[in-house]
């Protein structure tokens, strides 16, 4: 390491030809070169940084500027949603009750025309049977009828003779004769 160090140190010793010459010790000339260009640049490279700094932070105001105004347009987008939600919510809700208050209507109807139904077929029922007992009873009757007829005419028949046949006619129609004459 100190062959490394005194090459450096041995370097600084040229002699300089004519006066000029460069100082190659490094810890001598870095503060001062250092502080040369710090100065150029600062002096220069002041405008152009401070423009860039400016752009920069118009930029960042900007797009903060643009962040606030679409935070503003999202949250009345929000607001105009929920407010749509809550509309339909409450429609919802109505179509809801409307719903239950028809499926209620529709089931008493429902029930009512049942039991009207089931009203009319008893009466039906009612009505058939009837007229089926009145049919019944009335050709019971007319058989009853018909077979007391025949056992009349038969009894007639073997009581009478052709003489009280005659006669019995004979005042039948004189009964008739007479009750035309009144």
């Amino acid at each position: 390491m100190k062959n490394v160090t005194d090459s450096f140190v041995s370097l600084g010793h040229w002699p300089s030809a004519g006066g000029f010459g460069f100082n190659t010790d490094i810890l001598a000339t870095n503060p001062i070169n250092l502080s040369v260009v710090l100065g150029v640049l600062i002096f220069f490279g002041k405008g152009v940084l401070s423009d860039l700094l400016d752009n920069r932070k118009q930029r960042i105001l900007n797009t903060i500027r643009n962040s606030e105004e679409l935070r503003e347009g999202a949250i009345e987008q929000l607001e105009k949603a929920r407010a749509r939600l809550r509309k339909v919510e409450m429609e919802a809700d109505q179509y809801r009750v409307n719903g239950y208050s028809e499926i209620e209507r529709e089931k008493l109807n429902l029930i009512n025309s049942t039991y009207n139904t089931l009203e009319q077929l008893e009466n039906y029922k009612n009505e058939t049977i009837l007229f089926e007992q009145q049919r019944a009873i009335n050709q019971v009757r007319q058989r009853v009828l018909q077979q007391a007829l025949q056992g009349a005419l038969g009894t007639i028949n073997s009581c009478l003779n052709k003489e009280l046949h005659l006669r019995t006619i004979s005042a039948n129609i004189g009964m008739f004769g007479s009750m035309k004459k009144k």
